[in-house]
């Protein structure tokens, strides 16, 4: 079963940069939107950033200015620059493709952000 595979998280200061990136464990047909997601604890699940196969982005409002999601479509990868991070950044991280099939999604990476 095809897996995505998270690296980059950790612990940063506010203010420093982290760079997430995400790649299948094997090659994946057919993938439209990729993106990533995090979740604080005691919170729901939400939309950082998503990337169309094209390149169009959406943001939360959190986030823009700040972050930068990018990928490679011939490897399939993708990955979130983090910049000015800031305490309420801290959570889970997880990517997420779609295909024409099906949806997959990481195991999750932490990022800390400490004041």
């Amino acid at each position: 079963q095809v897996q995505l595979v998270e690296s980059g998280g950790g612990l940063v200061q506010a203010g420093g940069s982290l760079r997430l990136s995400c790649a299948p464990s094997r090659s994946i047909f057919g993938i439209t939107d990729m993106g990533w997601y995090r979740q604080a604890p005691g919170k729901q699940r939400e939309l950082v950033a998503r990337i169309t196969r094209g390149g169009s982005t959406i943001y939360s409002d959190s986030v823009k200015g700040r972050f930068t999601i990018s990928r490679d479509n011939a490897k399939n990868t993708v990955s979130l620059q983090m910049n000015s991070l800031k305490p309420e950044d801290t959570a889970v991280y997880y990517c997420k493709a779609d295909s024409y099939a099906s949806t997959y999604w990481g195991q999750g990476t932490q990022v800390t952000v400490s004041s």
